[in-house]
C-alpha cells in the first residue's frame, strides 16, 4: 500500500494553506475549501492511490505545520473536516468505479452467454476476467429456491469456496435471470463439481445444477450454457432427481424431442389407447414411469406407488390388454420407455393432440 512519503504534492494541493488560515483567525474551511478537497480525493482515487497513504500523507503535513506545537481544538476540528471530505471524495469515486465494473461485467456475460458480440472484441474483454476464448470451456448453471444476486451472500460464499480451494485457477462467477453461473475451462470439471457443491449447500430448499459439455471458443461457451440450462429443463419436464445434472447423461432426451411430430406419432400411438382404462391415462402412465424407474422391479415400484405387488401386477397387465405391449418383454419395454419419455416430454395426457 502506498506510503504518505509516495503521495504526490498535488493530492496535497490547498490543504496546508487551509490549515495556516485556521490557526490564524480561527475560521472555519470554506464550502469551496472542503468540495477542492473531494475532488482531489476523486482524482486520487481515479489515479489509484489507496486511502490509507492519502491520510498519512495530511497527517504528516499536518505535523509540519504545527512545528511540534499543541493543535488548538479549532485546527484539529478543521483537520478533521478538510480530511473527511477528502476521504469522501476518495470513496465517492470508488463506489463510481465499482458500479462501473459491475455494469461492465453484467455486460460482458449477458454477451458472452448470449453470443451477441463481434468475436475478436469479445475475447479481448473476456481476457479483462481471466478467460481464454480459443480454449474449451464448460458452464455450469445452478437454480436455487430463491433467485441469486449480484451482491448476494450466495455468491460470496461460493467465490470464497472456490478461490480457497483452486487458488488463482481461472473461472467465472455471475448471475443471470437470478440463477448462478460458472464458466471454466473444460479441463477443469473438478471447479465446476465444487461449484455445483458449493451452490447446493447455498439453497434453504435442494436446488439443481446443471452442467454443460466443453466445447471450444466464444460460441462454445454459448453452447455450453445452453446445454446446462437444457438439463434444468429436463429436469423440470421429467421430474428427474438432482442434485447435480450432466447434459452429456442426457443426450438421449434432445434426439428423442428433436422429431416432435414423430414423437407425438409414437406416444399416441403406443399410449393412446390407455385413455380408455379407469381415471384415463394418467394413472396407468404414472405406473409406467414409476416402475421403470424402480429398474423394472415391482416390490420396488409397489412400494414408491404404496400398492401391493398384486395390485401393481394388475395394472401392468392392464397396460398390457390397453396396448399391446408387454412391459415385462424386452422389446415391448424399451417401445413403452420411450414411449413414456415422450409423454413427458410433450406433458401428455395434460397437453392434448
Amino acid at each position: 500500500m502506498t506510503s504518505g512519503q509516495d503521495i504526490p504534492e498535488e493530492y496535497l494541493s490547498g490543504y496546508v494553506r487551509i490549515l495556516e488560515g485556521v490557526a490564524a483567525t480561527g475560521r472555519r474551511p470554506g464550502r469551496d475549501e472542503l468540495d477542492t478537497r473531494r475532488a482531489l480525493g476523486e482524482k486520487a482515487a481515479e489515479a489509484g492511490f489507496a486511502l490509507r497513504g492519502l491520510i498519512g500523507a495530511h497527517l504528516a503535513a499536518t505535523r509540519t505545520v504545527l512545528g511540534g506545537r499543541m493543535a488548538p481544538d479549532h485546527v484539529l476540528a478543521a483537520v478533521e473536516q478538510t480530511v473527511d471530505a477528502f476521504a469522501e471524495g476518495h470513496e465517492r469515486a470508488q463506489r463510481l468505479a465499482i458500479r462501473q465494473e459491475e455494469a461492465a461485467r453484467r455486460e460482458f456475460i449477458d454477451d458472452l452467454l448470449l453470443g451477441r458480440s463481434d468475436l475478436g472484441r469479445l475475447s479481448e474483454r473476456a481476457a479483462r476476467f481471466g478467460l481464454h476464448l480459443a480454449h474449451e470451456h464448460a458452464v455450469a448453471v445452478a437454480r436455487g429456491s430463491e433467485a441469486y444476486e449480484d451482491t448476494g451472500p450466495a455468491i460470496r460464499r461460493v467465490e470464497q469456496a472456490l478461490t480457497g480451494r483452486f487458488g488463482n485457477r481461472t473461472f467465472l462467477l455471475a448471475t443471470k435471470d437470478g440463477q448462478l453461473i460458472c464458466v471454466a475451462p473444460g479441463d477443469q470439471d473438478d471447479v465446476l463439481a465444487h461449484f455445483a457443491k458449493q451452490a447446493y449447500a447455498t439453497t434453504a430448499t435442494p436446488g439443481l445444477v446443471g452442467i454443460g459439455r466443453p466445447h471450444p471458443g466464444a460460441g462454445g461457451v454459448v453452447t455450453s450454457y445452453e446445454e446446462a440450462l437444457g438439463a434444468l429443463d429436463l429436469a423440470d419436464r421429467l421430474d428427474l432427481e438432482g442434485p447435480v445434472l450432466r447434459s452429456a447423461d442426457l443426450l438421449v432426451f434432445p434426439v428423442l424431442a428433436r422429431d416432435r411430430a414423430a414423437m407425438t406419432d409414437l406416444v399416441l400411438s403406443v399410449l393412446g389407447p390407455l385413455q380408455a382404462g379407469r381415471g384415463g391415462a394418467r394413472p396407468l402412465l404414472d405406473t409406467l414411469n414409476v416402475y421403470f424407474d424402480s429398474g423394472c422391479v415391482a416390490a420396488e415400484a409397489a412400494r414408491r406407488l404404496s400398492l401391493s405387488v398384486r395390485a401393481l401386477t394388475y395394472r401392468l397387465e392392464r397396460i398390457h390388454r390397453l396396448t399391446g405391449s408387454d412391459p415385462g418383454d424386452p422389446v415391448d419395454r424399451y417401445t413403452l420407455q420411450t414411449a413414456a419419455i415422450g409423454a413427458r416430454l410433450l406433458n401428455w395426457p395434460a397437453q392434448d393432440f
